[in-house]
């Protein structure tokens, strides 16, 4: 029998907001130097930092097995914990918890886009024994909540480090036929609060062969989210850098924010929308033909879908449309998709897609650059 609810003791104001994700449409550097070096670096030092607690916390099975760990926490209906005696972040079906005690701070997301902070913690109270949140701030106040309502449970700290969540992946291949070399490099960490969220992410892409110009395309993106009063809505804040040899572009630097909505927000999908304004500035590789630069301000319409599969696979897509308003006719476009296969542990194989279209590049440019690469994903925090 499943656990009835999730008991949630609150101060008398809960927060009230939605799933804590930033949006980063749109996507600098040319093959890896100091500074993209110096990025992953700084990755790979959060990482070691991240989630660092002692095992310390209880889970109790419904078939009675009890075990002592740490609840990292629960995203598409799998709860992450870690074991002294097990390598990696072990994967649990939810559904079939029973039980959990945890001095641990989290951060708990429900169906409706409400937020709670608090402990974990199972009252003895029959069958069902529900899920306690109780907040460190006050014990005075209890809500019950569905336990099929929580769709997200994300471990948080008052300490600075243990807030990160992030992945790092990397892939190659290299043919002595023709002397091709083809690499993909790409990282995201994000960084979570209760009411706002941030979250920055880079990729690098280089292929190579015997007789052809070498292609490079590096990406640099950065967003912050901030909920809204109104649950399901917030708005949100963008940067980004792009370079990429294919479409001549030296550097193409993005700004721009609005307000968004979670149209599907379960356990199972996520699909959020955002409308708004975005100012950005292309510089193009020195030609005799095109301008060195070209500044645009245009609308912005951004859609991000996130689906999931217990503990295998997961699938996460972006789309960005910029319609100029300061060059009438003018539309660009790019796009993200990568599908996740979990191999064993923090270990996970990709398949990924990236596109970036220019309906009316300058003269003598090309307008589209696209391609896909795969690689093996290592992820750290609640990733």
């Amino acid at each position: 029998m499943l656990p009835t609810g999730v008991r949630v003791v609150v101060p008398e104001s809960k927060i009230d907001s939605n799933i804590l994700r930033a949006a980063e449409p749109a996507n600098v550097f040319q093959r890896p130097t100091m500074s993209s070096r110096t990025v992953i670096l700084g990755i790979f030092f959060l990482a070691t930092l991240t989630h660092a607690r002692d095992k310390t916390d209880v889970m109790v099975m419904k078939n009675g097995d009890r075990m002592t760990c740490a609840v990292k926490g629960l995203e598409s209906g799998v709860l992450y914990v870690d074991f002294d005696y097990i390598d990696g972040t072990a994967s649990v079906d939810w559904s079939k918890v029973a039980r959990l005690e945890s001095k641990q701070l989290f951060l708990v997301k429900t169906e409706d886009g409400s937020v709670y902070q608090g402990t974990l913690s199972t009252p003895e109270v029959g069958v069902g024994r529900p899920l306690k949140i109780q907040m460190l701030e006050t014990r005075d106040q209890e809500t019950v909540i569905d336990r099929s309502q929580i769709i997200t449970m994300i471990a948080t700290s008052d300490k600075f480090w243990q807030r990160f969540n992030g992945a790092i992946g990397f892939g190659a291949i290299y043919s002595k036929g023709n002397q091709s070399t083809q690499y993909s490099l790409n990282s995201e960490t994000s960084y979570i609060r209760e009411r706002w969220s941030a979250r920055t992410s880079f990729a690098s892409n280089l292929s190579s062969s015997t007789g052809a110009t070498v292609s490079t395309r590096n990406s640099l993106n950065f967003g912050a989210l901030h909920l809204l009063p109104w649950n399901h809505w917030f708005y949100s804040g963008l940067g980004a850098f792009l370079q990429s040899s294919e479409q001549g572009i030296a550097l193409q630097s993005t700004f721009g924010g609005g307000v968004g909505r979670y149209l599907v927000n379960t356990d199972r999908a996520s699909v959020a929308v955002l409308g708004g304004m975005a100012w950005q500035r292309t510089d193009y590789k020195q030609s005799v033909i095109a301008p060195s630069g070209q500044d645009v301000g245009a609308a912005l319409i951004y859609a991000e879908a996130k689906l999931f599969r217990f503990s295998k696979t997961n699938f996460d897509a972006t789309a960005a449309v910029l319609p100029a308003l300061s060059d009438p006719g003018r539309l660009r476009f790019n796009t993200n998709a990568s599908y996740y296969i979990k191999l064993i542990g923090n270990l996970k194989w990709n398949i990924s897609f990236y596109g970036n279209w220019d309906n009316r590049p300058p003269p003598g440019f090309s307008g589209s650059d696209y391609g896909t690469s795969t690689g093996l994903t290592w992820s750290y925090g609640l990733k």
